[in-house]
């Protein structure tokens, strides 16, 4: 008995020793890819200090945060290998779930305030965004992110968030060959169409689906399709985006879903 004990014991240090073999890492197959399939871009509502303790200290993270305007100006607090909680509850083109396949941004903003007058946004510096363009640029070479999978918060969760706000500079992320923008030259011929004949509700519901939000598709202007179309207009048309159906709002939609870029 003894004897078999020691056989069955040093059987099992060989085993021991088997599982902790050298692993040859000298092939790579060819077929892959990064996990990383989108990036988002939010703001804080905070100041540097804060957003620091709350996105390094709580349940909530990012990959990375871009400061306003004291050095250092970008902090990386989660390795891009590694999952971080920016997302939540989320949906762009039938995926959910996005934390696992994206990459956080966030921004160093105090957001809104709201007024007697109204909410009022705060801007965005232009030495942070040209940080926010610099770093999007290497996150996108590097994991090859396609220019439609470049969204804000609210894009991918427009029933509860409104971040990076109407005040961000979508198309500056355009003109850096980040992200597509609508034909403006398109957009006012096919807004001089829609003028005559406003499309109805599931008209832009279906337009909206298409171009990748999670939309109700019942025909109705509902409360849920209004906060979709705010998060539309406030990246494309952000002059006025209270949720409502119009001639420049489905023009904007309906070249974006007819270019092939969606």
């Amino acid at each position: 008995m003894k004897k078999l004990f020691l056989l069955s014991l040093f059987a099992l240090l060989l085993g021991g020793c088997a599982s902790t073999a050298k692993i040859d890492t000298s092939i790579t197959a060819v077929s892959q890819e990064s996990r990383v399939q989108f990036l988002i871009l939010h703001y804080t509502a905070l100041d540097l200090p804060l957003s620091l303790k709350v996105l390094s200290q709580q349940g909530v993270s990012a990959h990375y945060l871009v400061g306003d305007n004291q050095p250092p100006s970008v902090y990386q607090l989660v390795d891009e290998n590694r999952m971080a909680y920016h997302a939540g509850l989320s949906d762009w083109k039938g995926n959910s779930r996005l934390n696992p396949s994206s990459i956080g941004i966030e921004i160093v903003n105090p957001g809104f305030k709201d007024t007697p007058e109204g909410r009022v946004y705060f801007p965005f510096p232009q030495a942070q965004i040209a940080r926010v363009i610099a770093l999007a640029k290497d996150i996108v070479a590097r994991h090859q992110i396609r220019p439609e999978y470049i969204l804000g918060h609210a894009e991918i969760a427009p029933q509860r968030k409104s971040d990076p706000g109407p005040l961000f500079p979508w198309k500056q992320l355009a003109d850096a060959g980040l992200i597509p923008w609508p034909d403006a030259q398109q957009v006012a011929a096919r807004q001089a169409v829609l003028e005559l004949a406003l499309p109805d509700a599931g008209w832009f519901q279906q337009k909206l689906a298409q171009h990748g939000y999670a939309v109700p598709q019942t025909g109705i202007l509902d409360e849920a399709t209004r906060n979709v179309l705010i998060a539309f207009q406030a990246r494309y048309r952000p002059e006025k985006f209270d949720g409502t159906p119009d001639a420049e709002t489905a023009a904007l939609l309906d070249v974006l879903t007819s270019n092939g870029k969606h």
